[in-house]
């Protein structure tokens, strides 16, 4: 009966209310945010557009260099519009499932840009350590794996916080103190037991990109 009842708990929308002590100037805030995303937009697409049309352009260092833009902008288009939204109009109303949604692919894209990185110092070691083996190495095929790899292992990592977050009553306020939403601070209006949530949003994600500043070390340090 208990575990029946907690699914009534689940807020129909959160409030998101911005920057936090600098309401008055959220107006102001707004136009380096416009002005930051629409450079990350145009700056990082037109990236994209020239490594897609230039055919000498299709090598694995660039194909990463794309790969990397694409995150950007999918980062960047997550949380600045609706942050700008806010700033606007005071359109701080989320859906709940949104609300999800936005904290995913922010959380998707934070561990991707990391597992990027890493592929392209891997390129990077391999071009100048072992030069004869790079046409080898990194082959077409390689790099799907290694996309794959990348995408999948980003997204198993944070799909698990969905249901997290869904499994929790949520009795209390329904306001974020942020512009966007994240796994932690939505987890801290439930009005249960969040140590799980706590142990994993803090410690599997920021493990995998720990580990992926490590590798990113050596093999940086490696190639000097």
């Amino acid at each position: 009966m208990f575990g029946a009842n907690l699914t009534i708990f689940h807020p129909t929308v959160f409030i998101l209310l911005g920057i936090l002590g600098l309401e008055n100037y959220h107006t102001w805030l707004s136009i380096p945010f416009c002005l930051m995303y629409i450079t990350a937009v145009l700056g990082n697409g037109a990236l994209i557009l020239v490594v897609l049309h230039e055919h000498t352009l299709h090598e694995p260092m660039y194909i990463f260099l794309s790969m990397l833009a694409g995150t950007d902008i999918l980062l960047s288009t997550t949380t600045v519009p609706k942050a700008l939204a806010i700033f606007w109009f005071h359109a701080g109303e989320i859906a709940f499932d949104a609300c999800i949604t936005q904290m995913f692919f922010i959380h998707v894209a934070f561990v991707a840009e990391s597992g990027i990185l890493l592929a392209m110092a891997f390129d990077r070691y391999v071009a100048i350590c072992t030069p004869l083996r790079y046409t080898a190495v990194l082959t077409p095929i390689a790099i799907v794996k290694m996309t794959l790899a990348i995408w999948g292992r980003s997204t198993g990592t944070i799909f698990p916080i969905i249901f997290l977050l869904k499994r929790l009553p949520y009795c209390r306020t329904n306001i974020i103190p942020h512009s966007y939403c994240e796994h932690i601070g939505v987890a801290r209006l439930a009005c249960a037991d969040i140590t799980v949530n706590i142990w994993y949003g803090l410690s599997v994600p920021m493990a995998s990109v720990l580990v992926d500043v490590a590798l990113i070390g050596i093999s940086y340090s490696l190639t000097l």
